[in-house]
């Protein structure tokens, strides 16, 4: 966030309390990372608000020991941080987890927005935002992994239906794994519920704008919005394509979208 000026906060319609008691029973755990007070506070008591147990950090290197002594559901992760910045947070944390992280971001610029994608956020707001706004996307996410699933293991279901196999390549979405010849390849939440929407339709051409409704939860509102399935889809492929740069499992119909065939079922449309 930037320093020496006022702060742009979410709007402060709720009141200031550190911990409220609701009626409900917290639905998840989240961890909301951010070194302004004010945006902290509101932040903390409207997740309470929506039913949530909600636990918090100022800094990045906090961030890390509270993630690692409470393993929360989720993280809601500020970029300017001071110690570790967001950026190395979530480096650290895709290293041993796939819990979901949402950017908030002051920074306009797309380049860096795109870059926390690619190290594994699963989604951003750009300050200032509507807390609303956040609790929708919250639940969205939380909608798709369920809570308790920040660390990627396995579960003991049985292997049979729900299970894809496209040459070595082994799609399993009963225990939401995919394999080579084997050998796991790890993917985050959003990565294989893309995966998965892909495949749900072989051969099917899915909008750009569709992947962003079902996955994020929201309709592009202008085009940089659509740069967040871009940038899965890149990182996809970077997991999944033995080459990249010539991929045969999703494919990019232009102006469209993407689907999941095999170079040479639509000849005139692809293009890598």
């Amino acid at each position: 966030m930037p320093r020496g000026g006022p702060s742009k906060l979410p709007n402060p319609e709720v009141p200031s309390q550190k911990v409220l008691k609701t009626s409900n029973a917290p639905k998840a755990c989240i961890l909301v990372v951010d070194d302004e007070p004010a945006v902290l506070r509101v932040l903390m008591t409207r997740l309470q608000l929506a039913g949530y147990r909600v636990i918090s950090a100022n800094d990045g290197e906090e961030a890390l020991e509270v993630f690692h002594n409470e393993s929360p559901d989720l993280v809601v992760l500020d970029v300017m941080l001071p110690k570790l910045d967001g950026f190395a947070v979530c480096r650290r944390l895709r290293a041993e987890s796939c819990v979901p992280i949402i950017f908030l971001t002051a920074l306009e610029a797309i380049s860096e927005k795109v870059a926390g994608l690619d190290l594994g956020a699963d989604d951003y707001l750009s300050k200032p935002f509507s807390p609303k706004e956040l609790e929708v996307r919250i639940a969205t996410i939380l909608r798709r992994v369920g809570p308790g699933s920040s660390i990627a293991e396995p579960r003991d279901l049985p292997v049979g239906q729900g299970v894809l196999r496209v040459g070595d390549l082994v799609v399993d979405t009963n225990r939401r794994q995919v394999s080579r010849a084997g050998a796991r390849i790890g993917l985050t939440y959003t990565e294989f519920s893309l995966l998965e929407l892909l495949f749900r339709e072989p051969g099917r051409v899915v909008p750009r704008a569709e992947i962003l409704e079902q996955l994020w939860g929201y309709p592009p509102r202008r085009a940089a919005d659509l740069r967040v399935v871009d940038v899965y889809v890149a990182r996809l492929r970077g997991k999944l394509e033995p080459d990249p740069r010539n991929p045969e499992l999703i494919l990019t119909v232009r102006g469209i979208g993407y689907a999941s065939q095999r170079m040479g079922e639509f000849p005139n449309a692809l293009a890598s």
